[in-house]
């Protein structure tokens, strides 16, 4: 399993599309899988792929990477949150309030970190290559 998953990160990691795009299509992604609209997470994040232009299949990828057995986690949090940033809030209209500012505070935050570890790892792994390409070249010469 460890394999397959390193195998597909790599492949992640190799797309041709500048490494901020990738990384910002995941970020998306992360940021959709925040979102409380279980069941069309998928279907949202293909739409605001292909309205930003964005890779789809990256875009999917970060959704996905909000497993359902941490959802509950997630919202509990978010509705905590939410709580702290609404606290004049009461009800199920608050609730409902707190859910949707915590999971929009969490996703952002979720997103940010994911485009800056993403980022850094897909131009950390082509600057490594090019050196290699480099070396090989001069080697060749």
């Amino acid at each position: 399993m460890w394999r397959q998953w390193r195998a597909r990160l790599g492949a992640f990691l190799q797309l041709d599309e500048a490494p901020w795009r990738t990384a910002l299509a995941l970020a998306v992604g992360v940021f959709i899988s925040f979102t409380p609209f279980w069941g069309i997470q998928t279907v949202l994040a293909l739409v605001v792929a292909t309205l930003c232009r964005l890779n789809r299949t990256v875009t999917v990828t970060g959704t996905w990477m909000n497993l359902p057995w941490f959802a509950p986690f997630i919202y509990a949090g978010a509705l905590k949150l939410g709580a702290l940033l609404l606290p004049e809030l009461s009800g199920f209209a608050g609730m409902s309030a707190w859910l949707l500012v915590g999971c929009t505070a969490m996703g952002l935050a979720a997103a940010l970190i994911t485009w800056a570890v993403a980022f850094a790892l897909m131009r950390a792994r082509r600057q490594r290559r090019q050196a290699e390409r480099d070396r090989a070249s001069r080697h060749a010469a």
